[in-house]
């Protein structure tokens, strides 16, 4: 039997929330969109959607061909 895999807002606020536990740290990086959309089972584009609400939220923050960060606060 399959389960339906998460939304990008549940993907986002469960990396919200490992933020929040200090998994991730301010300035880490996160993993990328490949490595979250594999960690997830969701495609790309979905991991993206996460990263970009969490970057909406002011909890990420981006660096053209560098990754994404979280932001320090």
């Amino acid at each position: 039997m399959s389960t339906i895999p998460p939304s990008y807002r549940e993907i986002a606020e469960d990396i919200a929330q490992r933020i929040q536990a200090g998994e991730y740290r301010p300035g880490e990086r996160l993993p990328s969109y490949t490595q979250l959309a594999e960690r997830y089972s969701v495609s790309f584009s979905t991991a993206a959607r996460a990263i970009a609400l969490l970057r909406d939220r002011g909890l990420v923050v981006g660096a053209p061909g560098r990754g994404v960060f979280v932001a320090k606060r």
